[in-house]
């Protein structure tokens, strides 16, 4: 394919017969045209005016690469010129481009050549290169809806205009590293033709760039370089590091990469693809989503009203949402009442503990809410310590896949009519109802129970609740465990001495970590239409296993070593089941009993075992406990053959290996590691942790596991989030604080195995955090519609206030651009 030669340096008359010869003219290229005049406050230079093609360029295809500088020409010139040419001489015949080079400024001031490129790529050195008049003719020319591409140190350039600051998108730091270095770049983006093609983590050199004002969330970023692979130096901007970002700006199309730093850049197989990808969105050669991350295109809207004075007619203590086909959202409250209501503590009294498990219905098309139906639950004792309050109560919420046809609502909750005071236990159930939804009313003489187990209900706390399907009919239920990890200073929760009527309460190797009690576990069952249920295969166990005696197993067991599992999801495309789960209380490491509080976000592809109380994040052991002395520390636990050797467990010695989990994180860091020995035991020296994934950070802590958004292409919903969150798994924090509240890639390699994620995507805009935006966050999940509703727990505890609510969070960006109509070569949309 043919293409104009590259000028060099000095060029300005072959510049002005190369357009001469080759440029199309607008009158040839039709179109609207576009006015250019000098920036508003200009200190100098004349008005002029340009008559542009709206948009600039037409079907063949042409960039201009402007290459000024105000200092020393950069030795990258050549190289990025001859790279940008040998793109457009490459690929497919329907991404081709011819290539003109220059370094005049006067371009920006001949409309009738200007207007004949679809996009203009600045690799240029730092300084003005422009005068007022001519970067109003590069204005001009974005407005006219053209594509810019500004490669590394173009950030540099016009350093005194702000227009240009807004069409880069961010400056450079003082301070920040000259050498080159080695680094992974993080791709967040996998549709933007710029980056799709690249690995998931990439790993090349170049000359690193801060950032004196972070960008993210006013551009939308592509890529991120990790600042854990290399040193950053002075300005670090710390892991939200962006490298490439594009929006569309003041009529046109902006692509910035900080990469290119380097002549051995352009050489790079993945960077000219990358460049390939950003010509190919400016050039108007393809569309591509460059809105998708922009905070302001995102609306966070409550939905429901404070609860009337003494009343919960809006919202009960919020503890869980589910959203039906229809798009009404069903929300349950736990089990605190008003605050006004008194509490009962006292055991001796029958009503002890006695609260409301409330399920109310939200109609997104009458914006009005229901009271579906109350159950009288146990789990209504207000605060205290461990031994006087209690998280039972109305836990979890899913509908029956049918739901449409047979209207039938499954409910974790745990009965007030089945406590047992003198022995202080108590019965946790997953029950069937019907609700009627003609008047979404919930009917409570429909309920088929269809598991039930025993639970103890002297200390507090951690009961799990959250339940999902998957594609096969199946139904997850999270089941927590609710013993006190205060018995072991915080750490592992394996006391085995603390017991109430014979019952132990402090030892979590009882439950959680024995093969035979369905606590601190996630069950997978299949239920039945008759409201009994079978098991499906590939369970951790049979229930039939004949080790050890045999009678020592729970087939209903999918994964064990949860501590508690308030919140899971499964994404019906993989049928990868994700669940977090709160750590214990320990607010930092100790050489002697092992890890700080981890709480725990895992991405779970089998069955398996997930550490708790033996192990946890990627197998940090425990030390163990028992009898006689339960504060003697013995030997670490062996995270690859763990054993089960406490008096109270009634299950298998020897338990399934430990699977590492995908996301940990204390008050000390996010994925905290250390140093280990010769037998795999870390050092839990303060001084020498590593922080893995330095995106998020502990505190109070409490994970709230969120889904895995899927696009809905056919959908015509005006509020749908975009393609660009396809497949990346929500993971959030009750606290707004430090934790997490961001959406993460995973490697699908390794996830299962506990493979870190590849990027994650602060969501801290978007779900908006503060006094008056969703500050503790319950629960949260995608509508049919593709907007995201979110249950704000509201301010106190063991109660709904003014704050608890329900939100719905909605996009409003419009779709991929150019517009088809604009595209430079209609069959072209690729």
């Amino acid at each position: 394919m043919q293409h104009a030669p590259h000028h060099r340096s000095g060029s300005r008359r072959g510049l002005a017969a190369a357009l001469a010869a080759g440029a199309l003219t607008a009158s040839l290229l039709g179109g609207n045209t576009a006015d250019a005049r000098p920036s508003p406050g200009a200190p100098h230079g004349a008005a002029t005016t340009l008559s542009l093609p709206s948009p600039p360029g037409g079907a063949d295809v042409k960039v201009l690469v402007f290459h000024a500088s105000a200092t020393e020409e950069s030795p990258t010139v050549d190289a990025g010129i001859a790279a940008i040419e040998r793109i457009g001489l490459t690929g497919p015949e329907s991404g081709r481009f011819r290539t003109v080079a220059t370094d005049d400024p006067a371009v920006f001031t001949n409309g009738k050549r200007l207007g004949t490129f679809n996009a203009v790529v600045f690799l240029t050195g730092g300084g003005d290169v422009l005068d007022p008049e001519q970067e109003a003719g590069l204005e001009a020319y974005m407005e006219a809806g053209g594509g810019f591409l500004g490669i590394h140190d173009a950030a540099r350039t016009e350093p005194y205009s702000d227009w240009f600051t807004g069409l880069i998108g961010a400056r450079p730091a003082a301070g920040g590293p000259a050498s080159v270095q080695r680094a992974t770049v993080e791709i967040g983006d996998r549709l933007h033709p710029a980056t799709k093609n690249l690995p998931l983590e990439w790993k090349r050199p170049d000359k690193w760039l801060n950032w004196a004002k972070n960008p993210s969330g006013d551009v939308h970023t592509v890529a991120r370089v990790r600042e854990l692979t290399y040193k950053p130096g002075a300005g670090a901007n710390g892991w939200d590091h962006p490298v490439s970002w594009c929006r569309d700006y003041d009529g046109g199309r902006s692509f910035y990469t900080a990469m290119g730093g380097t002549v051995d850049s352009f050489a790079e197989t993945d960077f000219r693809d990358h460049l390939r990808g950003a010509l190919d969105w400016t050039t108007r050669i393809s569309q591509a989503d460059c809105k998708a991350t922009i905070a302001s295109h995102y609306t966070a809207e409550r939905v429901t009203a404070p609860n009337q004075p003494g009343l919960n007619d809006q919202i009960g203590e919020p503890h869980g949402l589910v959203v039906a086909p229809d798009g009404r959202v069903l929300y349950i409250g736990r089990g605190g009442t008003d605050s006004s209501v008194p509490v009962v503590t006292d055991w001796n009294d029958p009503d002890v503990g006695r609260g409301k498990g409330q399920i109310h219905v939200y109609d997104p098309r009458t914006r009005e809410v229901t009271l579906a139906g109350e159950l009288t639950v146990f789990g209504n004792k207000g605060g205290g310590d461990e031994l006087v309050k209690v998280e039972e109560g109305l836990l979890g919420i899913e509908l029956d896949p049918d739901f449409e046809r047979n209207g039938w609502v499954y409910l974790h909750y745990t009965p007030h009519a089945k406590i047992d005071r003198d022995r202080q236990t108590a019965v946790r159930q997953v029950s069937r109802f019907t609700l009627a939804p003609a008047t979404n009313t919930l009917d409570l003489s429909s309920e088929k129970v269809l598991l039930h187990w025993p639970v103890q209900i002297h200390s507090c706390c951690h009961a799990g609740g959250g339940m999902a399907w998957d594609s096969g009919g199946n139904l997850y239920i999270a089941t927590g465990d609710n013993n006190s990890s205060g018995f072991s200073d915080g750490y592992s929760g394996n006391n085995p001495q603390p017991n109430y009527r014979g019952v132990s309460f402090a030892d979590a190797r009882r439950t959680a970590g024995n093969t035979n009690n369905l606590n601190g576990k996630i069950l997978r069952i299949h239920p039945e239409d008759d409201g009994t249920y079978t098991l499906p295969e590939g369970n951790l166990f049979t229930g039939k296993e004949p080790d050890e005696g045999g009678g020592k197993t729970r087939g209903e067991i999918y994964v064990m070593g949860v501590r508690n599992p308030a919140r899971i999801s499964v994404d019906k495309a993989t049928d990868t089941l994700y669940a977090g789960w709160v750590g214990p209380d320990a607010g930092a490491p100790s050489t002697t009993w092992g890890p700080a509080k981890y709480d725990t976000f895992a991405a779970i592809t089998k069955a398996g075992n997930h550490g708790w109380p033996y192990c946890m994040g990627n197998k940090q052991p425990y030390r163990d406990r028992n009898l006689p002395d339960p504060a003697e520390p013995l030997g670490w636990y062996d995270c690859d053959h763990p054993k089960n050797e406490s008096p109270n467990n009634d299950g298998l010695v020897n338990l399934p290996p430990i699977t590492s989990n995908t996301i940990w994180y204390s008050p000390q860091g996010g994925g905290v590691d250390y140093p280990r020995d010769a037998n795999g035991v870390p050092s839990y020296e303060p001084g020498e942790q590593k922080e893995l994934l330095p995106w998020l950070r502990g505190g109070g802590q409490a994970t709230m596991n969120g889904p895995v958004y899927r696009y809905d292409a056919a959908s015509t919903s005006a509020d749908k989030w975009p393609a660009y969150w396809d497949g990346k798994w929500f993971v959030g924090d009750f606290y707004d604080d430090t934790q997490p509240r961001h959406a993460v890639l995973t490697d699908p390699r390794t996830a299962g195995e506990g493979g870190l994620p590849t990027h994650a995507e602060s969501l801290r805009k978007i779900v908006p955090v503060g006094a008056d935006g969703i500050r503790n966050l319950m629960d949260w999940k995608f509508a049919p519609d593709g907007s995201l509703y979110v249950l704000d727990y509201g301010r106190g505890f063991f109660t709904s206030d003014s704050k608890s609510a329900l939100w719905r969070v909605t996009y409003r960006g419009g779709g991929p651009t150019p517009v088809a109509g604009d595209l430079a070569r209609k069959a072209a949309v690729r």
